[in-house]
């Protein structure tokens, strides 16, 4: 499979903190799968709850594709849904930034760079036209296309056995999931085994580096797990924690403003060069402040001491082990850098950086480092 990695995302972002590389995915409720083409064997299933950074509409795909694989690729054995989510992950952040329709048609269309030589997006050897532009748009040369960017000559071989009927789509994500599910499985692969399933990405993507790459958010999104966000009523000094936070929904980003007064301007500079003394707002440990001073609670400025507040919750617990109220955390090699508050079913209101503003998100599936819980 000839392909080009797509450029990644990088952003500056942290509360005096420092760089990281952030993912943001939707998060919805998962229910338990059964899948009618999993037939003679056991049904493939996925915990009740959230999975922390993957759409329900992509994930319903990536479970569908693996319940199939024993009728349509029987010698295949480990294929999994987070193998096929840290793919969609590496290439497209989960389709993010696209629309996924109920058919699973994504829109617009995800087209990666024309493979023409020039150098875009690291390739220097053209790759003519193999589609007559049909999902490319180009009928000169091939771009990979879909969340997990097949070459359409590659996703083509596929296509029958995706949709026997025909009209398959590689920016549908039932039909890509599919068509990656056999690809990763080839002629009967047993992604049990290391040497095999390394040699599956490979094949993907002959780097090893990216090998490292999806290995490494296939190990985040199976640690993770899945969040309910369940429990009774909150508390009244948690709701009051949560109400204060989301009350500044929308206030701009500042480098190191915010106190426990509310929005202030801050200081001078993120590593992006955002000067906070020009911005009345909020940075995300000032957001902290902010919130829990409502209850009497008063937090150290800086997300990495806001860490070693109340009770710590390890990153190995997953997010399932939060509960709305607790602080959530992110870092590095080089410490904490972002904190965000927990509200339940895998989400957290933020300040996440110079030029966004405080907002309802995902928590991060990427350098996720565990929380801290102030509030019983």
């Amino acid at each position: 499979m000839i392909r080009i990695r797509r450029p990644k995302w990088v952003r500056k972002i942290g509360c005096l903190g420092v760089l990281g590389v952030v993912a943001l995915g939707a998060v919805s409720g998962l229910s338990m799968l059964d899948m009618e083409a999993n037939q003679g064997s056991d049904p493939v299933t996925v915990p009740v709850g959230t999975v922390v950074g993957v759409p329900q509409r992509m994930m319903d795909a990536y479970v569908r594709a693996v319940a199939a694989m024993p009728t349509l690729s029987p010698s295949c054995k480990g294929l999994d849904w987070q193998l096929l989510a840290a793919l969609a992950q590496v290439e497209s952040t989960q389709a993010a930034g696209h629309t996924i329709a109920d058919d699973g048609t994504i829109s617009p269309p995800i087209i990666g760079p024309v493979l023409d030589g020039s150098g875009a997006g690291g390739n220097t050897t053209p790759v003519r036209d193999t589609d007559g532009g049909r999902w490319d748009g180009n009928s000169s040369y091939d771009a990979a296309v879909g969340p997990l960017q097949f070459l359409p000559s590659t996703f083509a071989g596929y296509a029958d056995k995706v949709r026997p009927g025909g009209g398959a789509n590689p920016n549908n994500i039932d039909d890509e999931a599919m068509a990656a599910a056999l690809y990763l499985c080839g002629n009967g692969r047993d992604l049990t085994d290391r040497s095999q399933l390394t040699a599956a990405i490979y094949q993907y993507n002959a780097s090893m580096a990216y090998v490292d790459e999806v290995l490494h958010w296939r190990d985040q999104f199976t640690s993770l797990g899945t969040s309910t966000g369940g429990g009774g009523p909150l508390s009244e000094r948690v709701q009051r924690v949560i109400d204060a936070a989301r009350s500044q929904t929308g206030v701009p980003y500042s480098w190191g403003g915010g106190n426990e007064q509310g929005k202030s301007t801050g200081v001078c500079c993120s590593e992006g060069g955002q000067d906070g003394r020009l911005v009345v707002g909020f940075d995300c440990s000032g957001l902290m402040l902010y919130a829990f001073t409502q209850v009497g609670v008063h937090l150290p400025r800086v997300a990495a001491d806001q860490a070693n507040v109340g009770t710590r919750i390890p990153a190995s617990a997953g997010v399932s082990a939060l509960q709305p109220g607790d602080m959530v955390f992110f870092g590095n090699s080089r410490g904490i850098y972002h904190v965000g508050l927990y509200i339940g079913g895998g989400r957290m209101i933020n300040a996440p950086k110079p030029g966004d503003s405080v907002k309802e998100a995902a928590v991060w599936p990427y350098d996720y480092a565990g929380g801290a819980r102030v509030l019983s």
